[in-house]
């Protein structure tokens, strides 16, 4: 499927084109459909790799104590829950997502770990941020970037709330190594979907986000578009053989 630019008016929803105001809508829907079956999907979907790569981003991302992280696309909040615990009492982390259901379950996953006192929750719109500039330390986005309508913006807005010297981590599905593309075509549009319908009851929110990631920028446009916005010492690295590439980029 070709990642062709929809028109000014129309962008991508999966390989749909829809209304550019009416994205965020269907893509809170997908999610307040998946919200409580997220982790456990994420863990019959990735064979548990998805938790190998987001520890792997956490260890790049050198969280130290005192810091302030921002989790954008947090949702069900693992990778909060860890960097709560490595800021420590004098840190602070804002576990941030468009969707309230996926924050419900990532608040009640840090309470349940006993995290008090250094974490946030707060519902907000990647692409217009509602932070000072120069805020955070740290920004990680996992898994989250190839559902903002306008990721140019959202990749801006990034860049503006982060702090000089801060660091920007971005987890995303991407394109994998052509050995590997017939294996994981057939995987995304016929496994999945098949997991999506038994599992979570919801066979095209999994039919959406395998098409979502086919419609994602892949390694080296993305690469490009974090310069563009502002990043500097960009470099990706992929795991898995490219099917997941970790972004990394600077505020100097």
């Amino acid at each position: 499927m070709s990642k062709s630019e929809p028109s000014v008016e129309s962008t991508h929803f999966g390989y749909k084109s829809v209304p550019v105001a009416e994205k965020a809508d269907h893509v809170k829907d997908v999610f307040d459909s998946v919200a409580r079956r997220y982790d456990i999907m994420n863990d019959l979907m990735s064979a548990g790799l998805h938790r190998l790569w987001k520890r792997h981003t956490v260890d790049q991302a050198g969280v130290r104590p005192g810091h302030h992280v921002l989790d954008l696309a947090g949702g069900t909040g693992d990778l909060a829950l860890r960097f709560a615990r490595q800021v420590g009492p004098q840190g602070h982390v804002v576990l941030a997502d468009i969707n309230a259901a996926m924050l419900e379950q990532g608040r009640q996953r840090l309470i349940n770990a006993g995290i008090a006192g250094n974490f946030t929750i707060a519902q907000v719109d990647a692409e217009n941020l509602p932070f000072a500039g120069n805020s955070f330390d740290r920004i990680t986005i996992a898994f989250g970037l190839r559902n903002v309508t306008d990721k140019d913006a959202a990749l801006r807005s990034m860049y503006r709330v982060l702090k000089p010297g801060g660091k920007a981590l971005i987890l995303e599905f991407s394109e994998p190594v052509s050995a590997l593309k017939p294996a994981y075509d057939l995987y995304s549009f016929k496994v999945l979907p098949l997991i999506g319908k038994l599992v979570a009851r919801d066979e095209d929110s999994y039919q959406y986000l395998a098409e979502s990631i086919r419609m994602h920028p892949d390694q080296e446009a993305l690469l490009s578009m974090m310069q563009d916005a502002g990043f500097e010492r960009c470099r990706y690295e992929n795991l898995a053989g490219g099917i997941v590439a970790l972004h990394i980029g600077y505020r100097i």
